[in-house]
This record gives C-alpha cells, sequence and structure tokens, in this order.
C-alpha cells in the first residue's frame, strides 16, 4: 500500500504525535509499504529509505516581539500564509494546523501524481487542507488521539477567568476540526477512552471510530540492570499541561514520609513554571529532582531504569506512553483512573494501582503500599512489561490500520461504482 503519512510537527521531542509518527513509518516500511512521511518542523528522524517530504513554516508562534523578525531571510514573513501566521499568532492563536494542511493542499497535485497515493493518514491535524485532498480523490484517515477541547476544559479548571476562556477558545483550532472531521472517510483513535470523548465532543457516533491501540518499543525501554536506583518516584511529561495532573503529585508528596524522593523529567520547565511555584507552596525542594534538559531516548530509558515506581497523575489521557514507557521497562505504575490510563495500565491491580482523580491522599496510599514491600513492586514490574509486550506492539498498530485503510479503500470503491 502507498502511504502519505501526515504530521504538522513531526519531531518526537514535541509529544506523543511525534512518537506516533515515527514508530509507524518504521512499522509499516518494515512491513512492506510504500511510507512517505509529509511533516512540518521540527522535523522527524526516519529512517533512509524512508522518504521525507518537508511543509516549511516560518515557526513565528510563541515569539515574541521583535525577535520574530530576526532570521536570516525576514522578507519570507511578506507571502501571505507566512504573514497571516504572523498576525493571527499575535492574538494567541496556533496557526500550524491551519497552514500545515493548505501548504500541502498547494503542492498535493505534483505529489500525488509523482508518487500515486493510495490512502492518506493524517496525524491529528484535521487542517481544511484535508477537505481538498480528498475532493481530489484519495481517501482521507485520521487519528484522533483526544479532542483538544479536553486541553481547553483542563485549562479552565485551573483558571476558569475570562481571559484564560477567551485566550484558549482562540489558541485551539476546535470549530476547523470538528467540521473537518465528520467530512473524512474514516476516523480513528488509540482508546475506548478516546473514542467515547469523540462522540462527546465531535458528535461522530462511536461505532463510526475505530480503535487502534498504540504500540510500544520493547527493544528500546527496557530496565537496565547495572543502572543504580537514585528515587522512589518517577514523573515523566510536559508539566505545564495542566490535564498531567503535576499538582496533585507535588500534594500527594506532603502526605507521604519525608525520605520519599520524586524525580520529574521535563526538559521545558523555566524558573516562573508551575512546578516552581508548587515546589515552593509545598516547601518540597529537598525531596524533588527535577531534570530539565531534553533527553535523547536511551536517557529517557535510563531515567526510568533510577526509579522505583512510575506516577501517571493524569487527568487525561488518549493513551499514555509515559504509562507504557514505565511498564516495558519493568515498573509498576499508579495511575489515575482516567481517560485511557485504566485500559493502558490495567484495573485487576496486577502492573499497577488506579486511584481516584484529584485524590491526593489515595495517591499517597498507593504509592506507599508499593515502596514499602520490594518484592511486590518487582512482581508487578515484572507483569507490567508482559502487558505491554501482550497488548502494546507497534507491529500490531501499523497492522491494524492497514485493515481500516483498506476497509476505507473497498468502501470508496462501492461508492465510485454505485455513482
Amino acid at each position: 500500500m502507498r502511504i502519505a503519512l501526515l504530521t504538522y510537527r513531526g519531531n518526537m521531542y514535541c509529544g506523543g504525535q511525534g512518537i506516533y509518527a515515527a514508530h509507524l513509518a518504521r512499522e509499516w516500511h518494515r512491513q512492506g509499504h510504500q511510507v512517505h512521511v509529509i511533516a512540518g518542523p521540527p522535523l522527524p528522524a526516519l529512517d533512509p529509505e524512508i522518504p521525507l517530504h518537508v511543509v516549511e513554516n516560518e515557526n513565528v508562534f510563541g515569539v515574541e516581539h521583535p525577535d520574530w523578525a530576526h532570521r536570516p531571510a525576514p522578507l519570507r514573513l511578506l507571502q501571505p500564509l507566512n504573514l497571516w501566521e504572523l498576525g493571527v499568532s499575535r492574538f494567541g492563536v496556533f496557526p500550524e494546523m491551519q497552514t500545515f494542511g493548505l501548504r500541502l493542499l498547494l503542492r498535493w497535485k505534483a505529489l500525488q501524481q509523482k508518487h500515486r497515493f493510495d490512502i492518506v493518514f493524517d496525524n491529528q491535524c484535521l487542517s481544511w487542507g484535508l477537505l481538498g485532498i480528498q475532493a481530489s480523490g484519495v481517501p482521507v484517515v485520521s487519528v484522533i488521539h483526544h479532542p483538544l477541547h479536553i486541553d481547553r476544559e483542563a485549562d479552565y479548571a485551573i483558571d476558569p477567568s475570562l481571559r484564560m476562556k477567551v485566550k484558549r477558545t482562540l489558541y485551539f483550532p476546535l470549530f476547523m476540526q470538528q467540521f473537518v472531521a465528520r467530512r473524512l472517510a474514516r476516523i480513528v483513535t488509540v482508546s475506548e477512552a478516546s473514542r467515547q470523548e469523540i462522540q462527546r465532543h465531535f458528535g461522530i457516533p462511536e461505532k463510526n471510530v475505530d480503535v487502534v491501540y498504540n504500540g510500544t518499543d520493547l527493544e528500546t525501554f527496557r530496565h537496565l540492570p547495572d543502572t543504580p536506583v537514585e528515587t522512589d518516584l518517577l514523573f515523566v511529561g510536559r508539566t505545564d499541561d495542566r490535564k498531567k495532573g503535576i499538582g496533585t503529585l507535588l500534594e500527594a508528596m506532603t502526605h507521604l514520609p519525608e525520605h520519599v524522593t520524586l524525580k520529574i523529567v521535563d526538559g521545558r520547565i523555566g524558573e516562573r513554571s508551575l512546578v516552581t511555584r508548587l515546589l515552593r507552596r509545598y516547601r518540597l525542594g529537598d525531596r524533588v529532582v527535577i531534570q530539565r534538559r531534553m533527553l535523547t531516548i536511551p536517557e529517557l530509558v535510563k531515567e526510568y531504569s533510577t526509579a522505583r515506581v512510575a506516577v501517571v497523575p493524569s487527568f487525561f489521557e488518549g493513551f499514555g506512553f509515559p504509562a507504557s514507557e514505565a511498564m516495558a521497562c519493568g515498573l509498576p505504575v499508579v495511575a489515575n483512573a482516567a481517560g485511557a490510563l485504566p485500559e493502558v495500565v490495567g484495573s485487576d491491580g496486577e502492573a499497577g494501582l488506579l486511584v481516584a482523580p484529584r485524590d491526593t491522599r489515595g495517591l499517597a496510599a498507593a504509592l506507599e503500599s508499593i515502596l514499602r514491600d520490594p518484592a511486590r513492586a518487582e512482581r508487578m514490574g515484572r507483569a507490567a512489561r508482559a502487558r505491554v509486550a501482550r497488548l502494546f506492539r507497534w507491529e500490531d498498530t501499523a497492522a491494524g490500520l492497514v485493515g481500516v485503510f483498506e476497509d476505507t479503500l473497498r468502501a470508496a470503491h462501492r461508492r465510485s461504482r454505485a455513482a
């Protein structure tokens, strides 16, 4: 099958979507499919055999005045789409999803004439441009990891002020994504929890959304036996993302014995960040270590191997790579019973424990129960890796999506014959 894989930000360090795209491209190539990755910056690192088509932008979002003009070719900002991005980004709008699809649409005829793609797979861009691509005769299937409405609700829960509501409403392209998603050939998602949220926010019936679980690279993510233990608890994720629940975890630390330590792995923590403020509020500075540097994948694996228990206190996860990666590294996980985390961790208590969201004392009790029983922690860690090996393999993800593509192409063929 000839697959065009779209990802508006392709680098793995941009988050779960970058990880998803890189692994899918590799697995489809391994399985004999012709996959081309079409990506915006920062770009993915791909195997040399996988073609990469770059959709450039000027990366003006979040760049303060007058720094946005300090670039090698400032006159490029006067090009229509670049100028539009610069203008709307001054009002807090994140424009890259819209403009990625529009830029791609301008190049699509030439790309399709040369490569003759059977299917376009969109990595939750859901841009207006996809409707034009689909109208050219190539079915577009999109994965929705989770509706962005959930991110907005998480921000509202922290700050319900009118200023925050206006700011986050401008930031998220919700109307565009709702409009486009309902008109694409097929929608897939990565968990049953996300399928339910897609129906709630997008109005797409659950029966019309396929669930194909993410994978986890067991060859890479594994316990490193010679790595010394440095911390009791480990949190990996973007701490300024309100739905990740870092505030709940730091408050739970105040209910744990003072000898219990925590390491936070987040290369984007600044001096005025949420974590910094909370550490001062709860006076936890001597019990919490922050890894502020952006890590390579081998360095991240090593960090997992330095801990006894992984903590994922998110209020929602469409899947939850920090949970599955920690499990692959042989760590028991304590997570919120929220979003897809019960699907990943399991609800039987064998690989990890689930607690009610925002229950700081319940979170502390679950963590302490594992920490005080090393033999139990070891059993849970073995069960955690076995669960990932059984349920979350990238080769299964890639094959499952190809099955969706085949069904989509058959349906398109039936419609064209009927017409």
